[in-house]
C-alpha cells in the first residue's frame, strides 16, 4: 500500500527579518513570519533538520526618544516590546527554535569581530562628514528625523533620504526649509567623524557581480542589483555620534554602530544564543566552506541591505554568504494601502481578539509565491474563501464520514485488505497533454466497480505529495493550495458520489459502508499532511481525532487501515462578518495617526509654543495618597471565561488573585472580547470592592478596563513576571 518519496537530509538555518522594537506587530509584518513558517514547517515534516532563528532589532536613535517619552529606560522599553512580539508571534503559531535580542553579548562579539576583520583588510574609513544637529535636543540627526521640502519635486514635510510623492533620493542637506521631527528646530550643520564600509571598493563589486545571481537571489531581485551595481556602489556610513543606545564601536569612543549594521549580525547573535542552548557548533553553519544552507527572509524593501551590503560584509569578514535572500512583496488592505483612518492597520494583537489566525494564515498562503509581488487582504474575499476552503471542502470531508465510523463500527477503520492488489499498482494518471485522464467521481456516478476506482484515487492523492513538495519549497504557496483543494474537490465529489448517509439506510450494506468511511477518512489524512505547514493547530487537532503520531511528509506513503480512531471533535468555525467588522472598528479608533511636531523656525516660537502647551493643560482633582491606598488593587489570572446567557454586554470570568478559591467577577467587556481569547491571561482587579448582587449571580470585583471618547475597551495588562495575587502599588 505504499509508494516511495525520495528523503535527503538537508541541514538548514533560516531567519526572517528583525521586527523592530519600537512598534507592536500588525498583519503586513506577518507576511513575512507566517511565509517562512510553513516553510520552516514544510522542511522539519520533511525529516531536515531545520532551525529558524530571529530576534528583536533593538537599537537606534527611536528606541532612545521612545523611551525618553516614556521616562523608561531603552533596556526596559526593549524587554516590554519583546514580550509583546513574542505573544503575538506565538498567537500566530510562528515557531520559532530560537527568538532573541540584538541587545545581546553574542550580537556585541560578531560585530566587533565583522568590523574588526574588515578595518584590517582595509574596508573601514574614518571621513569627517558635515550632518544636521538639532540644538535643542544636542544631538545629531538621523535622516528619517530631519524633513522638510523635497529638493526635486518640493513637496512639503518629506524625509530626509527621501521623497514619498517622487520618489527621489537625496543627502538631508539639500533638503528645503529642513526642520527637526524630534523638537521642530531648525537644524544647524555640524562636523563629526564617521566610520564608512567601503562597498565601492573593487574587491566588493566584483564579489558581488558574482553573487547576485540564482539561487542567492531571485532573477526579479537580481535585475534590481544589477541596476544598483551598474550605477556604482556607494561607501555605507556604519557609525553614529552619541547620544545613541547600541553597541559603542571597539577603537573610536562616542561612536556607535549604525543599528543597520548590528541588525543582521543579529541573525549571528541569536544563532549562537541556540548553539549554546542546544550544544550545536556555530562555525559548522557560519564558516566559508559550510556544508550548511543559510535562507533569509526578507520584505523587499531591505532588498539593497541584504543582498548587498551583507553578503559583502560577510565575505570580507571570514564567513559564508547567505544560500539564498527569499523576498516578498508588501501587503494591501482591501486593494490599498494599510490605513489607520480606515481601520486597516490591524495590529496582531487586535486580529487575535476577534479571529482565528490559521484563517490568515491560510490566506496569505493562498496569495503567496515565490516573487515579490504585493498581495492584498480583501476582508469579503477572505472570509469566503475561508468559508469555502477550510469549512465547506476541506473539514467538511471529515464531519460527513467520522460518525458512521464511531456509531457503527466502534471506532475502527476497515482492514482495506481487498484493495490491496490494486494499491499495488502503478497508474499513469495523465495523459500526453498534461490533463487528469481520471474522473474517479464520475466514474463512481456512472456504474464502474468501486475498488478498481477508489485504489486508483487514493494513489493519485498520495502521488500529489510529489507535485505539492516542490512548490512548498520554491515558496509557491498559492499553486500548492490549488492542488490541494483540486484533491479536496474530488473528495466531496466522491462522498456526493457513494452517499454514505443512504447506504446506512440499507439492509446488508454494512461493509460498504464501513470502506466508504475508510476511503474517505484516508483522502482527509493525506490532504490534512499536505495541509499541516499551514495549519499546525488543526493538523494537531486531526492527529488526536485520528489517533495517529504526529504526521510526517512521508507519512503520505502510507494508508491507515483497521486502525480505532477517536470520537470526532469540530475543527473549525466559519467566519463571522462582524467579527471582521469589529475588528476594523476597533483599530479605528486606537490607531489614529499622532501629528507631527510643527517646525520650529526660532527660540522666540518654541516658547510660544510650550507657553501655549501649558496653557491649555487640564486643570488637575487630586486625591491624596491615602485615598489611593484605600482600593486594593490586585493581579489576577484569567481562569475561565464564558458568555453569560441573556446578557448582552457582560463576560463571566474567574479570576485567581492567590486565594484558595477563584473570584466571579462579571465584566461588560463583551463588546471587544471572544472569552476564549481570555483564559490565562493576566490583567488588575479592584478586590476590595463590595460584592454586588446581580441576576446572574454575585460579582465579587471589577477587572480594570481603559476607555475613551469613541467605542472600544482595552483590560489592563501587566508586565510579564507578575504574579496572581500581588498587590499594584
Amino acid at each position: 500500500m505504499s509508494h516511495k518519496i525520495p528523503a535527503t537530509q538537508r541541514k538548514i538555518l533560516v531567519t526572517s527579518a528583525l521586527p523592530y522594537a519600537n512598534g507592536s506587530i500588525h498583519l503586513g509584518h506577518l507576511v513575512e513570519y507566517i511565509q517562512t513558517d510553513i516553510w520552516v514547517r514544510f522542511q522539519k515534516m520533511q525529516g531536515n533538520s531545520c532551525i529558524y532563528c530571529c530576534a528583536d532589532d533593538t537599537h537606534g536613535t527611536p528606541i532612545m526618544l521612545h523611551a525618553e517619552k516614556e521616562g523608561i529606560t531603552p533596556e526596559q522599553l526593549i524587554d516590554r516590546v519583546w514580550h509583546e512580539h513574542k505573544r503575538d508571534f506565538d498567537g500566530f503559531h510562528v515557531a520559532f527554535d530560537n527568538y532573541y535580542s540584538t541587545n545581546s553579548p553574542e550580537t556585541r562579539h560578531y560585530a566587533d569581530t565583522i568590523y574588526t576583520r574588515l578595518r584590517d583588510a582595509g574596508l573601514i574609513e574614518k571621513r569627517a562628514i558635515e550632518q544636521f544637529y538639532d540644538p535643542v535636543k544636542q544631538m545629531f540627526l538621523p535622516d528619517r528625523f530631519i524633513k522638510g521640502e523635497c529638493p526635486k519635486c518640493h513637496a512639503k514635510d518629506q524625509y530626509g533620504d527621501s521623497c514619498e510623492v517622487c520618489g527621489a533620493t537625496y543627502q538631508p542637506t539639500e533638503l528645503i526649509e529642513p526642520y527637526s521631527a524630534v523638537s521642530g528646530a531648525m537644524p544647524v550643520r555640524k562636523e563629526s567623524d564617521h566610520y564608512f564600509f567601503k562597498l565601492s571598493d573593487p574587491r566588493c563589486a566584483d564579489f558581488l557581480k558574482s553573487w547576485i545571481v540564482p539561487p542567492h537571489v531571485p532573477a526579479a531581485a537580481g535585475n534590481k542589483l544589477n541596476g544598483w551595481l551598474g550605477s556604482g556602489l556607494s561607501d555605507w556610513d556604519i557609525s553614529r555620534v552619541a547620544p545613541y543606545f547600541g553597541f559603542e564601536i571597539p577603537d573610536a569612543p562616542g561612536k556607535y554602530y549604525y543599528v543597520w549594521l548590528d541588525a543582521p549580525i543579529g541573525y549571528m547573535g541569536s544563532f549562537q544564543n541556540y548553539c549554546d542552548k542546544h550544544g550545536l557548533n556555530f562555525d559548522d553553519y557560519w564558516k566559508p566552506d559550510s556544508d550548511a544552507e543559510l535562507y533569509h527572509f526578507i520584505g523587499k524593501d531591505i532588498l539593497y541591505f541584504h543582498a548587498l551590503f551583507w553578503p559583502a560584509e560577510l565575505r570580507h569578514a571570514g564567513f559564508r554568504t547567505p544560500s539564498g535572500v527569499f523576498c516578498h512583496g508588501f501587503l494591501t488592505v482591501n486593494g490599498s494601502k494599510m490605513s489607520k483612518s480606515r481601520g486597516t492597520f490591524i495590529t496582531a494583537e487586535s486580529y487575535l481578539r476577534h479571529l482565528n489566525p490559521e484563517w490568515l494564515r491560510y490566506y496569505y498562503a493562498a496569495k503567496l509565491n515565490g516573487s515579490m509581488e504585493d498581495i492584498d487582504l480583501n476582508l469579503e474575499d477572505f472570509s469566503a474563501r475561508v468559508n469555502a476552503d477550510l469549512v465547506g471542502k476541506y473539514v467538511n470531508i471529515a464531519s460527513r464520514s467520522a460518525g458512521f465510523i464511531t456509531k457503527r463500527f466502534s471506532g475502527k477503520l476497515d482492514s482495506l485488505s481487498r484493495y490491496a492488489p490494486w494499491l499495488e499498482k502503478d497508474y499513469r494518471f495523465f495523459d500526453d497533454q498534461g490533463n487528469l485522464a481520471w474522473d474517479f467521481p464520475g466514474m463512481i456516478e456512472s456504474g464502474g466497480d468501486r475498488t478498481q476506482v477508489e485504489a486508483p484515487m487514493l494513489r493519485f492523492f498520495q502521488h500529489h505529495s510529489n507535485i505539492i513538495a516542490p512548490l512548498i519549497e520554491g515558496r509557491e504557496y498559492s499553486k500548492a493550495l490549488r492542488e490541494i483543494m483540486f484533491l479536496a474537490d474530488i473528495a466531496n465529489r466522491y462522498v456526493n458520489a457513494t452517499k454514505p448517509w443512504e447506504i446506512a439506510k440499507q439492509e446488508g450494506r454494512e461493509t460498504d459502508l464501513h470502506e466508504i468511511c475508510t476511503v474517505t477518512l484516508n483522502l482527509f489524512r493525506l490532504l490534512t499532511i499536505y495541509l499541516k505547514p499551514i495549519l499546525p493547530i488543526v493538523a494537531e487537532s486531526v492527529e488526536a481525532f485520528l489517533n495517529l503520531a504526529p504526521l510526517q511528509w512521508i507519512d503520505a506513503n502510507t494508508l491507515i487501515s483497521g486502525h480505532t480512531i477517536n470520537e470526532y471533535q469540530h475543527l473549525m468555525t466559519r467566519v463571522d462578518p462582524k467579527k471582521i467588522e469589529a475588528m476594523v472598528d476597533e483599530n479605528k479608533q486606537t490607531l489614529e495617526p499622532t501629528p507631527a511636531p510643527a517646525p520650529a523656525r526660532h527660540a522666540e516660537h518654541q516658547q510660544h509654543v510650550a507657553q501655549s502647551d501649558e496653557a491649555k493643560a487640564p486643570e488637575q482633582n487630586y486625591i491624596a495618597i491615602d485615598d489611593f491606598a484605600k482600593v486594593d488593587l490586585r493581579i489576577a489570572r484569567i481562569v475561565t471565561a464564558s458568555h453569560v446567557e441573556g446578557a448582552d454586554k457582560l463576560i463571566r470570568l474567574e479570576l485567581d488573585i492567590g486565594e484558595a478559591k477563584p473570584r466571579q467577577v462579571f465584566a461588560g467587556i463583551k463588546s471587544a472580547y471572544d472569552p476564549a481569547t481570555l483564559v490565562g491571561r493576566l490583567t488588575v482587579m479592584v478586590a476590595n470592592l463590595a460584592p454586588r448582587k446581580m441576576k446572574f449571580g454575585m460579582s465579587e470585583g471589577m477587572v480594570l478596563a481603559a476607555s475613551g471618547d469613541t467605542p472600544g475597551l482595552f483590560i489592563l495588562s501587566p508586565d510579564a513576571g507578575a504574579q496572581p495575587g500581588m498587590r499594584v502599588k
